[in-house]
């Protein structure tokens, strides 16, 4: 379930009653096939940020120079290595032979007999019988079917035949020129507090470093590093009956797997613990190496999705011609969204603007401008103000009220008599204060220094003035009918 997912990239309603699935690293391998330089550059600029290599590793890496190996130089072990050198001069069809996709094919055979049978204690330590190996070998190499379940050979003939196999190809299964960069992978530890680096290994960024590495190997070496670390995973879970965790395994895989061909263990001298441990994690975090990091996938959907141009096709006909016709509505609606964001900055920005404008107004002396002014923000109800985060909706009109009499009226005459003033604009005028107010006002105080005694007798005589005026009104109204 790791391996796949749901991803829907176009809006064909042919497409939308099943769901698409394919391998999420689909663009990755897209990528690496069809513009291998641009690939290659994408994933090496991010392995030395994660890991530094000087200038002529840098080089080796990517294939400029030949790698320059330890032991190269030394005479000490030279009989030794010239020994191990013919023996590999004995090419077959699968062994001795680079790497191909029917050797893999070839040697598949035996790993998936051996996951059948991963309970035999001493799994790839405990020697097979020389006989049956050779049979069996002789099989693999001329092409023959063999039927590995029908009991005529053991799990430890086929366990020691397949790490045969891989000490007898050309260069180890990780390559001569990915050597120094796993050296420096084994080095990425973790820093304290104040910026210094611990003993404790950073697995984060190892990952990350394995993930890339992994991405650039040649494609036949990458397939079977992956079936090779599953089974050596799938073999250390049972080591409670194997008695094979994944350091005992790594011991067993180091040599053939990760050191460089035609050295000794005196070559390697304090590496060989950098490379046992750096094999046994790859064991232990073997079903995390091969899927490429997030920002690789990213930058190689952007790569095919951002471009208008399709020209080649998958296997599942994502990408057509007419599919880049589809993806046009997504272009658009990401340009509409950021169409809206800039209107809602605008507008943010428009109201700031507003905010300080008005504060300034109101600091401003009294005068008639300050007026003027103010009175134009008043106009304008949407424009928000320092006291008014939110617009606020006008408040409702007061219902009129209606007399006894001038129902009486509408009855009789059927014309409307309007007994109130019409409604005024929302806008607040100035008071106007009549001369009698005026007078009242100054023999009473102002309004913050009236007792409320005072404030009571004035509401009473304001009260008993509007009772005398409707009972002349009705008065008059009774008369008149």
């Amino acid at each position: 379930s790791d391996a796949i997912c749901n991803f829907v990239i176009c809006n064909d309603s042919s497409l939308r009653s099943q769901p698409i699935i394919f391998n999420p690293d689909f663009f990755v391998e897209k990528l690496r096939h069809e513009k291998p330089e641009v690939f290659t550059e994408l994933v090496v600029s991010n392995i030395t940020r994660l890991i530094d290599l000087p200038g002529t590793e840098l080089a080796q890496l990517m294939g400029e120079e030949d790698p320059k190996l330890p032991g190269a130089n030394s005479t000490a072990s030279g009989f030794f290595r010239s020994l191990m050198s013919l023996k590999r001069k004995e090419k077959g069809v699968v062994f001795g032979s680079p790497l191909t996709e029917e050797g893999i094919a070839q040697v598949s055979q035996l790993i998936e007999y051996l996951h059948k049978n991963l309970r035999a204690e001493g799994l790839f330590r405990v020697p097979g019988n020389s006989i049956r190996q050779q049979i069996l070998k002789d099989a693999l190499n001329s092409g023959t079917d063999i039927d590995l379940d029908s009991g005529e050979f053991h799990s430890n003939d086929v366990a020691t035949l397949l790490k045969m196999f891989l000490g007898e190809l050309p260069e180890p299964l990780l390559t001569h020129k990915h050597f120094h960069a796993h050296l420096k992978i084994a080095d990425l530890t973790l820093f304290d507090e104040k910026g210094n680096k611990t003993s404790t290994p950073d697995k984060e960024r190892q990952i990350e470093a394995l993930q890339l590495l992994f991405l650039i190997l040649p494609a036949p070496n990458r397939s079977l590093l992956k079936l090779l670390l599953d089974l050596l995973y799938q073999t250390a879970k049972k080591q409670d009956k194997n008695k094979m965790s994944a350091h005992n395994l790594a011991l067993m895989f180091a040599p053939h797997i990760l050191w460089p061909r035609n050295v000794t263990a005196n070559d390697l001298q304090e590496n060989i613990t950098k490379l046992n441990n750096g094999v046994t994690f790859m064991i232990k975090h073997s079903q995390k190496l091969f899927k490429a990091p997030v920002y690789i996938r990213e930058c190689a959907r952007l790569h095919y999705l951002g471009s208008r141009a399709h020209t080649s096709k998958d296997d599942l006909d994502l990408l057509t011609s007419s599919g880049s016709k589809e993806l046009q509505p997504l272009k658009s609606q990401k340009r509409s969204r950021l169409d809206s964001c800039h209107q809602e900055e605008t507008q943010q920005r428009t109201e700031e603007a507003l905010k300080e404008l008005f504060r300034h107004v109101h600091n401003m002396p009294d005068s008639a401008k300050k007026k003027k002014l103010i009175r134009q923000f008043n106009k304008h109800p949407t424009a928000l103000t320092p006291g008014s985060d939110v617009p606020t909706s006008p408040a409702p009109r007061r219902a009129r009220s209606r007399s006894f009499s001038g129902l009486i009226k509408r009855k009789v005459l059927g014309t409307p008599v309007i007994l109130e003033r019409k409604s005024r604009d929302t806008t607040p005028e100035p008071v106007r204060v009549s001369k009698e107010n005026v007078q009242l006002l100054q023999k009473c105080g102002s309004p913050a220094h009236m007792s409320q005694a005072k404030l009571k007798s004035l509401e009473g005589q304001k009260q008993e003035s509007c009772r005398r005026m409707r009972a002349r009104l009705l008065s008059k109204d009774s008369s008149s009918l």
